[in-house]
């Protein structure tokens, strides 16, 4: 008996991000999964898929936003439930990583979670995971799976070239640790230059500014960052800035996690604008800050997305600059 096989591409979301799935299946001219997620009386998560998934890519978009537990949770039983439908593949499309920042043991006794997570999505089914600007590039070797790590500078970068043009601009990194993240926007910028601030934190999400280094004295900045937590590093990277002599103060960054209180800090702070793609939502009470601006990620993520199907190269989408 012979028979000819035929691939076959289905996507479903989960109920972190629905805005982001719909411009992804949008741009790829198709239309989302139909899948069953509620709760039970006691908060634990029911999932089931309404259509046949036999033998298919299937695609699980879920971004960690908030209630990230929650979310985390619902993504690993959506795989779960695709693997013991005998999906063929299962790619786990994560905008956000959760648990990224915990990369490491900073002091003794604490988890390594981003680990764990990984651990989790691989052993719940995923062959696949795609994610976006990981906090850290040594994620990636938490996975034993292929794990397509995008970026989205290009966005980033082509809202600066629209908005500033030739202009001189001054790309400032607000801490040791994304000096290579502002090379790489100053490599793509032209006119640009660099400057890193130096911090201390003094505990979770307390952050203080030691000093600029790097010449911003009438200068146009734009500080460079993959999130934007409590925005407390961001906001006082941009008051030194302005101390310091700089014109005005722009923010770039991928992840607007904007957790309280992040958007009365940014409302108060000496910022321009704040550019952020919507990897995550926006909460609710940042929705109407002027100064926020979301540039979509969607068709990066679609491209990849397509390409995975279709086993065409991801790095090749991005010229080969979208590692760490």
């Amino acid at each position: 008996m012979e028979v000819q096989t035929k691939k076959r591409m289905q996507i479903f979301t989960g109920r972190g991000h629905p805005d982001l799935a719909q411009e992804v299946v949008d741009h790829l001219g198709m239309k989302l999964g139909d899948i069953e997620l509620h709760e039970f009386a006691n908060g634990e998560i029911y999932c089931r898929y309404q259509e046949n998934v036999r033998g298919s890519d299937v695609f699980v978009l879920q971004t960690h936003t908030r209630p990230v537990n929650e979310t985390i949770m619902e993504q690993l039983i959506m795989i779960e439930a695709a693997k013991r439908a005998s999906a063929k593949r299962i790619i786990a499309v994560v905008p956000f990583y959760g648990y990224a920042r915990q990369d490491k043991k900073a002091r003794s006794r604490e988890p390594i979670t981003a680990k764990l997570l990984a651990d989790m999505l691989q052993v719940a089914g995923a062959d696949r995971v795609v994610s976006v600007d990981l906090h850290t590039g040594q994620i990636q070797g938490f996975f034993d799976k292929p794990l397509d790590h995008l970026t989205a500078l290009p966005l980033l970068v082509g809202w600066l070239l629209g908005e500033f043009a030739e202009q001189e601009l001054v790309i400032a990194s607000p801490d040791a640790g994304r000096v290579r993240l502002a090379e790489k926007f100053q490599s793509r910028l032209p006119n640009a230059s660099i400057a890193f601030l130096a911090k201390t934190r003094t505990a979770h999400n307390v952050a203080k500014t030691l000093a600029v280094v790097g010449d911003v004295e009438g200068k146009t900045c734009v500080l460079v960052d993959d999130m934007i937590d409590t925005a407390g590093t961001i906001c006082g990277a941009a008051e030194a800035l302005i101390e310091r002599g700089a014109a005005d103060v722009y923010v770039c960054a991928t992840h607007p996690v904007l957790s309280d209180p992040a958007c009365e800090r940014l409302a108060a702070a000496p910022i321009k604008k704040v550019v952020v793609t919507n990897t995550l939502p926006l909460p609710a009470q940042c929705r109407d800050l002027a100064k926020i601006e979301v540039v979509s990620i969607a068709p990066i993520v679609a491209s990849t997305m397509k390409a995975i199907f279709e086993d065409e190269s991801v790095s090749e989408l991005f010229d080969d600059q979208n590692q760490n």
